[in-house]
Formats: C-alpha cells, sequence, structure tokens
C-alpha cells in the first residue's frame, strides 16, 4: 500500500513523534510511506529509515502559503499515486481535502489533541473519510464541535517504542554534554510554542525555590519553537538568582530517549509523558491544559480518558507545581523505582508501536473498501418518524448488502442526524454544501417516500426535483429509491416529474398505483415496483418496547390499540367521530387505546383534540422515540388505526392488523397493497361505517392477521431489490 501522510513539521513535539514512529513502523510492515511537511529535526530520521520527505510550507495558515502548498501537494499526489492520504493537523488535512474529487484517493485524517474552535477553521477543517483520535475525549470533542459521525471515527494511541525508551538506555553522555551534576534532574520535553510552553514557563519560574530546597537539582528543559528565545531569557534570569546552571534548554533535540535517560523525574503530558514512562521515569502529569500530579496506578484511567493530556483537571499554579515535584523527590527511591515500572508496563501493555500501526491499518482498510459514496435527498431531519424509519432503513440494508458503499444525507438538522444515526449530513437548504456533497459522491438516491408531489407544496417538489437537476449536471447518476409518486395535480409539474424520471438512471416504486400514476404521465421507461425500504428495518427489542408502554401508563398485560392522528383541513367533526370510534373499541373489544406521536410537532394538537371528546380513558406515548422503537410498540399492539402512511406499515412490518384513516391517495393506495380496510376519509367520516368495519376486522382477525404476515414477508424480500439494483448501478460508475 501506497501511504502520504502530510503534516505541519517534523519538529519536536509528540504529534510530530507519533508521526514519526507510525510512518517507520508502516515503513516496517512492508508498505510505501512518503512524508510531507515543512521540515524539522525528524527529517534525518525519517530519510534514514527509507522515506522519502517532500517540503510544503503545510505550517502556515496565510492565503499565498495555502495556494503554494497546494500546489505542491498537487505534484506530489500526482507523482505518488497514494492508495492513503493520511492528514495530521487542520491546515494539510483542508488543503488535501480540496484534492480528493480530482486525484481519488482515500483520505484519513489524525486529531492529537483539541483545539480551540473559531467559524473560520471549524469551516475549513476537514476530517476525512475517517478520523482516527487518540483519546475518548478527543473522540468526543470531534463528535460535539464539528458534528463527525460517530461511525467515522477510530480510537487510537501514541505508540511507544519501548526498546528505544528504556531503563536500559543510558543518559551519562547526556550529563557529560549538557555539564549535569550529580544532582537530581527534572526533565521536560516539549514544543515550545506559545501554546505548549506553560509547563516550560511554570519549570523556569519555580526553579530558584526548587534549587533552594533540592540542593544540585537542575531542571532540563528540551524543544524548539517559537517563544524558544522569549524563554532561554527567562532561564538566564533565573540561573543568575540561583547562582548556578539550575535551568537548561537544550532547543530542538532527536535524541530525547538520553535527554531522558539522564533524568529522575519528568514533568509534562501526552506522548513525552508516555516516553519518560516507557523509559521508567516517575512522572509529573502537568500541561498547558490541566495538571493530574504525580502519576499514580490510582490515576490511570483518568489519565488515559485525556491521552494523558490532564483535560479533565484544572491547569496547575506555580505553588502546586512546586508543591508535587518536591513531593516526589522526596519519596524513597524504591517507591520512584516502583511508579517508574509501573509507567512503564502500562506503556508496554497500552501503547505500542504494533498496536498504533494496527489500528491505522484498519482505518485504511475500511476506508479503502469504501469504494462508493451515495448522497441520501429526502424528507430527513425534520423530526418525522416515518422518513425517518426510511433513512435508518436504507442505511442499515446498505451497510448490510456492502461495506463498500459511503452516506451523506441531506439534512434539515444535520446535527440531529449524525447524533441519532452517527451519518454524514449536510444541510438540506445550502446550497453550496448541496453541491459540494454531490460533487464528492457518486450517485444520487432521491427517495424513498412521497417527494414527487405537489400536495403538500410546489416549492416542495420544485425542491426535490432541483437536487436531482443538480446531480445530473454533475453527471452523476441518480437512483429514485422506492418512491411514491403522486398527487401531482398541476400539469406543469406533471411534465417536470416526467422528465425527471425519464432521465433517471434507475427507479424504483414501493407501490403499484404509483407505477399507474406514472404511465398515466406518460412515462414509457422501465420501472421497478419493489416495496417501501422500512419493511427491512429492525424493531428494538421486546423488553425496551414493554419498558415504553409501562412509561406511557398502559395497564400491563392488557391487549391495545395503538392509534396515529395528525393534523389536516377540512375534517369537519371526524376528530368527534374518532374518538367514538376509540371509545367502542375500548367497550366493545377491550382495547386500551394509546396514541402514538409520529411527528410531535405536527401530531400533538391533533391527539389531544381526539382525546378531549373521548369518554373512555387513554394514553400518549410521550416519551421520544427513535423509528425503531416507535415499531417495537407497535409490535406489542393488537390492532393499529393511523392516518400516517408510515404508522401503517409499521404495523404492517410488525404484522399488526391496521386500519387507515384516509386523508391522502397514498394512505389508500398503501392499504390497497397491504390488502387492509380503510376506516374512512377524514374529509366525509362516517363514524357508525367505521365502527361496523372494525367490527368486522376483529371479527376475521385471525384470517386477516395470516394474510398480513404473508404480505408482509413478501414486502420485505421485494424491499431487497432496491439495494441489490444500487449496488449494480453504483458498479456501473466505476466503469
Amino acid at each position: 500500500m501506497k501511504i502520504l501522510m502530510a503534516t505541519m513539521g517534523l519538529d519536536i513535539g509528540g504529534a510530530e513523534t507519533h508521526i514519526v514512529e507510525l510512518s517507520k513502523a508502516l515503513k516496517a510492515l512492508g508498505h510505501e510511506v512518503a512524508v510531507v511537511s515543512n521540515g524539522g529535526v525528524y527529517v534525518p530520521e525519517i530519510q534514514a529509515a527509507g522515506i522519502r520527505h517532500y517540503s510544503a510550507p503545510l505550517d502556515q495558515r496565510s492565503l499565498t502559503a495555502m495556494f503554494r502548498a497546494r500546489r505542491v501537494l498537487k505534484q506530489i499526489l500526482r507523482r505518488e499515486r497514494p492508495d492513503i492520504v493520511h492528514a495530521h493537523a487542520r491546515i494539510p488535512a483542508f488543503l488535501c481535502g480540496t484534492l480528493g474529487g480530482r486525484e481519488r484517493y482515500a483520505f484519513v485524517t489524525s486529531c492529537h489533541g483539541v483545539y480551540q474552535v473559531s467559524g473560520m477553521l471549524k469551516l475549513l477543517s476537514n476530517w476525512g473519510e475517517h478520523a482516527l483520535a487518540v483519546s475518548e475525549d478527543i473522540r468526543d470533542y470531534l463528535m460535539e464541535q464539528y458534528g463527525v459521525p460517530e461511525e467515522q471515527i477510530a480510537l487510537t494511541i501514541n505508540g511507544i517504542d519501548t526498546e528505544r525508551f528504556s531503563p536500559a538506555v543510558s543518559g551519562e553522555a547526556v550529563r557529560a554534554e549538557l555539564g549535569l551534576g550529580e544532582g537530581p534532574v527534572v526533565g521536560h520535553v516539549s514544543r515550545l510554542d506559545r501554546a505548549a510552553s506553560h509547563t516550560a514557563r511554570q519549570l523556569i519560574a519555580i526553579a530558584p525555590r526548587l534549587c533552594a530546597q533540592v540542593p544540585g537539582l537542575q531542571i532540563v528543559i528540551a524543544g524548539g519553537g517559537d517563544v524558544y528565545e522569549e524563554l532561554a531569557a527567562l532561564a538566564r534570569q533565573a540561573n543568575e538568582r540561583i547562582g548556578r546552571a539550575g535551568v537548561v534548554l537544550t532547543g530542538p533535540r532527536t535524541d530525547v530517549d538520553r535527554i531522558l535517560a539522564a533524568c529522575c523525574l519528568f514533568v509534562g503530558v501526552s506522548r513525552a509523558a508516555l516516553e519518560a514512562m516507557a523509559a521508567g521515569k516517575p512522572a509529573v502529569l502537568s500541561g498547558a491544559q490541566g495538571h493530574t500530579g504525580l502519576f499514580t496506578p490510582e490515576l490511570l484511567d483518568k489519565a488515559v480518558d485525556t491521552n494523558f493530556c490532564c483535560r479533565t483537571d484544572p491547569v496547575s499554579t506555580q505553588d502546586q507545581l512546586l508543591e508535587d515535584i518536591l513531593a516526589a523527590l522526596a519519596l524513597p527511591p524504591e517507591r520512584r523505582a516502583e511508579l517508574g515500572a509501573f509507567g512503564r508496563q502500562v506503556v508496554q501493555e497500552r501503547y505500542s508501536v504494533s498496536r498504533m500501526a494496527r489500528d491505522a491499518l484498519s482505518v485504511y482498510d475500511r476506508v479503502r473498501r469504501r469504494r462508493y459514496r451515495v448522497v441520501m435527498s429526502g424528507y430527513y431531519g425534520f423530526g418525522n418518524a416515518g422518513d425517518d424509519a426510511i433513512l435508518e432503513s436504507i442505511h442499515q440494508s446498505i451497510r448490510s448488502a456492502s461495506d463498500e458503499v459511503a452516506v451523506t444525507v441531506l439534512s434539515n438538522d444535520p446535527e440531529l442526524t449524525r447524533k441519532q444515526y452517527g451519518l454524514e449530513a449536510v444541510p438540506r437548504f445550502r446550497a453550496l454544501r448541496v453541491f459540494r456533497a454531490l460533487w464528492k459522491g457518486d450517485a444520487l438516491l432521491s427517495g424513498g417516500g412521497s417527494l414527487l408531489q405537489d400536495a403538500t407544496s410546489t416549492r416542495s417538489l420544485v425542491y426535490y426535483l432541483s437536487v436531482i437537476h443538480c446531480a445530473r449536471l454533475l453527471h452523476k447518476p441518480v437512483m429514485l429509491y422506492a418512491n411514491g409518486i403522486g398527487p401531482v395535480r398541476d400539469p406543469a409539474n406533471r411534465r417536470r416529474v416526467r422528465r425527471a424520471v425519464e432521465r433517471a438512471a434507475l427507479v424504483t416504486l414501493r407501490d403499484h398505483a404509483s407505477a399507474r400514476e406514472l404511465a398515466e404521465m406518460g412515462v414509457e421507461r422501465p420501472v421497478q415496483v419493489t416495496a417501501d425500504p422500512v419493511f427491512r428495518l429492525e424493531p428494538t427489542g421486546a423488553e425496551r418496547s414493554r419498558a415504553l408502554c409501562a412509561a406511557a401508563g398502559l395497564p400491563q398485560g392488557r391487549p391495545f390499540a395503538a392509534v396515529s392522528v395528525r393534523d389536516w383541513d377540512n375534517v369537519g367533526d371526524f376528530f368527534a367521530q374518532l374518538a367514538g370510534l376509540c371509545d367502542h373499541l375500548r367497550r366493545a373489544h377491550g382495547l386500551e387505546i394509546l396514541f402514538l406521536l409520529m411527528q410531535p410537532a405536527r401530531d400533538r394538537e391533533a391527539t389531544d383534540r381526539v382525546r378531549a371528546r373521548m369518554e373512555e380513558p387513554s394514553y400518549v406515548l410521550e416519551e421520544p422515540c427513535v423509528p425503531r422503537e416507535l415499531m417495537g410498540v407497535l409490535g406489542q399492539a393488537r390492532l393499529c388505526l393511523a392516518m400516517r402512511l408510515h404508522t401503517l406499515i409499521f404495523a404492517a412490518r410488525m404484522a399488526v392488523p391496521a386500519m387507515g384513516l384516509v386523508y391522502d391517495p397514498k394512505v389508500s393506495s398503501y392499504l390497497e397493497e397491504l390488502e387492509l380496510p380503510s376506516a374512512g376519509d377524514v374529509e366525509r367520516f362516517d363514524g357508525a361505517e367505521a365502527i361496523r368495519r372494525a367490527d368486522a376486522l376483529m371479527a376475521d382477525y385471525d384470517a386477516v392477521l395470516a394474510r398480513l404476515r404473508e404480505k408482509s414477508a413478501q414486502l420485505a424480500q421485494a424491499a431487497e431489490e432496491n439495494e441489490r439494483l444500487l449496488l449494480e448501478l453504483l458498479e456501473k460508475t466505476k466503469r
């Protein structure tokens, strides 16, 4: 495998050392590795390992430098033709991301820390097809601050070479070189930039007091950066007060193993702390993001959670740091040896270079298998359980059919979609974001659901047709996925729909009524009737379903009817008539009444109006539920009575006999498809006739149930065709 690592620079620093060790490990495993950066002290080390290095100004934020760096990157990519590009900082990741669509490589990033999130940097950040996070809190940071789906983040570690960093390494040569005496040496290794120099500053500030209390003590600070000269001046002032070289600044060094070997105590965080622990040194964990103190077995879980960066603890004061260092130095030698041995054991068991390389290769394999990216357009992110069920079921079906397909969703609420379903999502009304998603994708899935209709509004129809048109302009194949068609009443809209359907690469429909509607529009192209994808969605378990019923207040063990209504105009006394039907179901058939809110914002008022007119008691499932949970609750019901189409589909999926309350032709069409009765049209509802039909259903319950089970199994099998046809379409895009 050919791998290109892209990072800002290769000077002293935890992330930089991580990249060096990872690159060397991958090279040793037989992979071809190259690195592009602004250079630094580690370049000779990677070159000695047979790793090519390219120079580019990837550490600068000016537009001029970024354009220059992008031009260099483009040349390198065309020369190297890597299978994987692995970026390790936001600027390299952004620039690599701008080239990915043209150069066609798998793109991975690593996040090594928690950074300040500004509007512009957040906008420019690109975390690739998959991200590696070096700790759990960094994973959470990527999810919360950047909306990266959890399934696109893998945890890894800072792999430490425990042969190089070992108690067997001698520090005598370094002690002689730096003029260190026989007294104790406190070590600190860090990049000395303004954001990372907090501990170095504090060590210099407390040096006179430390040296006054510990005879012969010296502090060695290794590293370089943009505040090195400033710190060197502070160290000279401290040494004048001490009267000797109490603080020694080495500048950037690559022989960190020998520096650590010369120390008896380490102060710092992150990778440098792990290297010191591997060398058998006790460590005081203290950095710019927090101070945990002397590392002991009791602090292991806390330290691991933040990658030994102390982010869950307050930043140290000078007095606190002084106190912890003095306490550590005052420990008996055998106790310091115990802590050093424990630290080395932790590194050996949890932070090996081989595991770090395995983590990276696992992600590389995963993204390389994702040969395709599809964009899903539908009524997603509006809190509608039916459409959310379509989204979840399509995604689950795609994943079960192939692990080579990644999904991006056009959503009204991208953050909600990411959190609920772990999917990449972009705002559906942000034209540039939609365009970019389509440009990066291999195909557009429009659907499922009833998107091509003008009963809601012409504006809604035009939106979905515009997304389809944009995909075609970008030469991306369009699949109308298990669509319900119509009603489309306006003649101009019928012509628009006909053109879109004729030009689509693939059309599957969820019912035969939709096929008839297209034929009436004059569509002559072949279409395939499959089934709604929700027939392949798995419900939540029975235990959770029963718990939700109990939370709604339903009496345990009592049979119930699940009822779903929504707002609708021109319904006259429908709500009063429906209340009478619900009362009858309880009195005549012993069914408790449980109302389900499929889209709470639109269903609650209608539900309240029915309940207010009922004479019998009823219940409402108030707890927010994902579609699988609503489906599970319906599976516990004996009967379903619903206006909303997907409540009826949920019931059919769970083989629960149902009656439809028809407000839209799609409901009557699907009742016909499912061979289920209608309770009547809501705009001219006859309560007495609805009661007669309900009694007939209950009288013939077993036969209805048997037919429904058979029909549900047939539709679940038909729904599988959607994924098979999609994969065939995607395969054609690569030919």
